[in-house]
């Protein structure tokens, strides 16, 4: 598996300057999410106080145009194109020059989605970059084509300097293992990755969390932001520290039911916490609000005894416990079984996550390379190329100094 770039010496950071004019233009496939993720992005900036505007040079396809100006306009940024003229070189480069002459801040460059066999549209790329001089040439990657998209981002960088990416379609982050690959091709930082659908799923890329849930770790640093905005102070500490530790017992799973479902989109804070990702996947059909709910309805069947030790799980009263619990709740057998496994699956994540951590050079400390791949399911490691293939990404992590971030 190629190295994967994050942050280089020869590639400058994905930093623009506040009072001073960014153009970014955006190149990619057609598909990959582009006009989107560029909406998704002047909403980022603008949210920061950034003066942010949105230009539509892609001519090519029909309904472009109409596209960006809808989400221009729902994210309440000005934008600039034209229904009439057909040179996208021309479209661009006075639409930057108005934006420009009103001194926007962030100038965001919409353009046609190519295929590397389309010469005419690539030609077309080169004279937009030549004539407009963007301070940033962002590729747009689908990750759900993984490495296909490879031969692609090559293509892209042999034509114009790509300084950075934005991986979309990265809600599912399994995914992401065999894109990554498909990145290195352009020699630059991924900067940004897309996550679903709404304006507000788009995040900047963070190494340590990313490779984290890539490995079904979770992102506990997020998890914990979250649950800081929505557990009363008084209770902060002891959770954090028993979060810290691995330790989470039924009680523990139903405080954080409740806290959960204060937190938004249920899918997102799920993926977040380890072991928990399969919770609602596992379940087709069900909403994910009303499952947690009739796990709290079972939870409230249990004794204090049972919320706070899970001994009696392997005890031999279980089956009768369940029983009970079952007949206490009003629910099923089997969907008491099923939150008892949940929990048991849960419980054994956290213990093998404590103390893993990846340190400098790619190493992962208190635990080897073998153990933590035993962790992942066999298609993911097959992406990854295998234990060595992970081992290269972990590496190419810790030489960038990003391994204790």
């Amino acid at each position: 598996m190629n190295s994967v770039l994050f942050w280089t010496q020869e590639t400058s950071p994905f930093n623009q300057r506040k009072d001073e004019q960014n153009v970014l233009m955006f190149v990619g496939l057609q598909g990959s999410g582009k006009t989107t993720t560029i909406a998704k992005l002047a909403h980022f900036y603008k949210k920061k106080g950034w003066k942010t505007a949105m230009v539509c040079a892609d001519t090519f396809r029909a309904g472009a145009f109409d596209q960006l100006k809808q989400n221009a306009t729902k994210v309440k940024v000005p934008f600039y194109g034209s229904y009439t003229e057909a040179d996208p070189v021309k479209v661009a480069s006075e639409g930057v020059e108005q934006f420009r002459k009103e001194g926007y801040e962030i100038i965001i460059l919409d353009t046609s989605g190519r295929h590397k066999q389309e010469a005419e549209l690539f030609e077309e790329m080169v004279q937009i970059q030549q004539l407009v001089q963007p301070e940033n040439i962002i590729f747009v990657m689908d990750a759900s084509i993984g490495q296909a998209a490879h031969d692609q981002a090559l293509a892209f960088k042999e034509k114009v300097a790509v300084g950075a990416v934005i991986m979309t379609k990265l809600d599912g982050h399994a995914k992401g293992g065999g894109a990554l690959s498909a990145v290195s091709a352009t020699q630059s930082p991924i900067v940004f990755i897309g996550t679903g659908e709404h304006i507000e799923d788009l995040e900047p890329f963070v190494t340590k969390t990313f490779v984290s849930k890539l490995l079904g770790m979770g992102d506990m640093d997020g998890l914990i932001k979250k649950i800081k905005s929505v557990v009363p102070l008084d209770d902060q500490p002891q959770l954090m520290q028993r979060l810290s530790q691995g330790i989470f017992t039924l009680r523990d799973m139903y405080e954080q039911f409740q806290n959960i479902l204060k937190m938004g989109p249920l899918g997102k804070v799920m993926e977040m916490i380890p072991g928990f990702s399969n919770l609602i996947k596992n379940a087709p059909g069900v909403d994910s609000g009303s499952k947690v709910k009739v796990y709290m309805t079972i939870m409230d069947s249990m004794t204090d005894d049972e919320l706070d030790e899970s001994k009696w799980l392997t005890g031999k009263t279980k089956d009768s416990r369940i029983i009970r619990i079952a007949r206490g709740s009003g629910r099923s057998l089997r969907e008491v079984n099923e939150l008892l496994e949940q929990y048991k699956h849960f419980e054994k994540v956290m213990k093998k996550m404590k103390g893993l951590k990846i340190g400098k050079g790619g190493n992962i400390q208190g635990r080897n390379l073998n153990q933590v791949s035993n962790l992942l399911p066999a298609n993911l490691m097959k992406q990854l190329g295998g234990v060595g293939g992970m081992q290269n990404l972990l590496k190419s992590m810790g030489n960038m100094g990003l391994g204790d971030k």
